[in-house]
C-alpha cells in the first residue's frame, strides 16, 4: 500500500498539485487495503505532497481499517459529530503549504462534499484525478492477478451450478437462485453485479432482466454472473441451448465463438484496444450480423467489474502486460434470442492467459 500511495504523491508532486481528496470505495480500497461500503457517510484519504496522508471514516470502522493494513493518522467520527469539522481540526495541527489545487474524483464528487473541501480551502481549485488513478491500476500486480484467478474460477463454478439446475419448466429467478445459494456456500457474499439468467427470445436483450420466465426445448440460455473475492471482481458470460438447436442457432453460436477466439487470438503486448473489438465486429458483420452487435468488445476489469479502460474500437492506448479485461462479443435477435461468450483476460509478457476456464463450444443440454 505504501508503494501505491507513493505513486499518488510523485505524481501530486508532478502536477504541482498540493494535495487529494480520494472517497471512491474503489480507489480507498485500492491505497489502504480496506473495502467497505460506508452508504451516506463520509469515508475519504486525503494525499499530500509534503505531509502523511489523513484517512477519514466513521469510528465504528477504524478498527477494520487497522484491521485491514492501514497504519497511518485517522479522523474517525460518530453519528453526531460532523466529520468536516473535525478534518479541519486536525488539518490545523499539519504545516501544510498553501494549497492552490485540490485532486479529486470529479466523476464521483457530490457538491455538497465539494462545498465542503472548499471550505478548508477557499482559494484552491479543484482538478481531476482519475486520470491517474485509472492508470495506477491499470496494471495488476502479481497478488492481484492471483486473487482475479480465483474470482474467476468460482465464475466458472457459478455456470456449471446454473447449467445443472436446467431441466424443463424451471424459471430463470430458480436457476439464478440455486447459482447464488451455491456460491455463497463457497463463501462468496457478493456478486460482482445482479445475476443474469435468461431464457430463449430474452437472451436477445444484451442486459435482459430475469423473471419467471419457464424453460423451453429450443430455448437459448444465457448466463452472465461474477464474484467479489478479496475486494476483485469476475465476470463469464456463457450461452448454451436447452434440448435441441436450430441451424440459425449454431450459426449465430459459431459466429460469435469465432469472433471471440479471434479477439483472443489479437490480445498481446502492443496491440491497438481498439483492433481487439474491429477484429470481432469484422467477422460478426461479415456473417450478415453487424447491426445485431451493439456494445463494445468488453471492458477492464480488477476491483470494479466495469473499470479503465473501455474495451471499444475508438481506443487507441496499447495492450501493455498485466492489464485485466474482458472479451464479450455477442450477436441478439428479438425473436430468435441472442448468444454471447465472455472470458476475463490477463494480458502476459508473450500473450494473454485466459482467467475463465469454463468451456465455450455450443453445449446443448438435455
Amino acid at each position: 500500500m505504501k508503494e501505491r500511495l507513493q505513486k499518488v504523491t510523485s505524481w501530486l508532486q508532478e502536477e504541482k498539485h498540493p494535495a487529494a481528496f480520494i472517497h471512491s470505495t474503489e480507489n480507498v480500497f485500492y491505497l489502504t487495503g480496506f473495502f467497505t461500503d460506508p452508504h451516506e457517510r463520509l469515508m475519504g484519504l486525503f494525499v499530500f505532497q509534503e505531509a502523511a496522508p489523513l484517512f477519514v471514516c466513521p469510528a465504528m470502522e477504524v478498527s477494520q481499517a487497522r484491521d485491514a493494513g492501514w497504519d497511518g493518522d485517522v479522523v474517525g467520527y460518530e453519528d453526531h459529530e460532523n466529520p468536516w469539522e473535525l478534518i479541519e481540526a486536525a488539518l490545523q495541527t499539519r504545516e501544510l503549504p498553501e494549497i492552490g489545487t485540490v485532486a479529486v474524483e470529479k466523476e464521483l464528487l457530490s457538491y455538497a462534499r465539494a462545498e465542503e473541501l472548499l471550505k478548508l480551502y477557499p482559494t484552491a481549485t479543484l482538478v481531476a484525478a482519475e486520470e491517474s488513478l485509472n492508470e495506477l491500476r491499470l496494471v495488476k500486480e502479481p497478488k492481484e492477478v492471483e486473487i482475479l484467478k480465483h474470482a474467476a474460477a468460482l465464475a466458472d463454478y457459478g455456470v456449471q451450478v446454473g447449467i445443472e439446475a436446467l431441466k424443463e419448466g424451471v424459471t430463470e429467478m430458480d436457476v439464478l437462485a440455486k447459482i447464488e445459494y451455491e456460491l455463497k456456500r463457497k463463501g462468496i457474499r457478493e456478486m460482482s453485479f445482479s445475476t443474469m439468467v435468461l431464457f430463449g427470445e430474452k437472451t436477445g436483450q444484451p442486459h435482459g432482466n430475469p423473471g419467471l420466465r419457464t424453460l423451453k426445448k429450443g430455448d437459448f440460455v444465457l448466463f452472465d454472473l461474477g464474484v467479489v473475492y478479496e475486494g476483485y471482481c469476475s465476470d463469464i458470460t456463457r450461452t448454451v441451448v436447452f434440448g435441441s438447436a436450430n441451424e440459425q442457432q449454431k450459426e449465430i453460436y459459431n459466429t460469435v465463438l469465432k469472433a471471440q477466439l479471434a479477439a483472443l487470438d489479437a490480445s498481446k503486448p502492443g496491440t491497438r484496444i481498439g483492433d481487439l473489438d474491429l477484429v470481432a465486429r469484422d467477422i460478426i458483420t461479415e456473417a450478415g450480423y453487424g447491426d445485431k452487435f451493439p456494445h463494445r468488445l468488453g471492458h477492464g476489469l480488477g476491483i470494479s467489474v466495469h473499470e479503465y479502460p473501455s474495451m471499444s474500437k475508438n481506443n487507441d492506448n496499447l495492450l501493455k502486460e498485466g492489464m485485466a479485461y474482458t472479451i464479450e462479443p455477442g450477436i441478439y435477435d428479438a425473436e430468435i434470442g441472442g448468444v454471447r461468450i465472455e472470458d476475463d483476460v490477463i494480458i502476459t509478457k508473450d500473450g494473454h492467459e485466459t482467467l475463465t476456464k469454463f468451456p465455450k463450444e455450443l453445449q446443448i443440454i438435455q
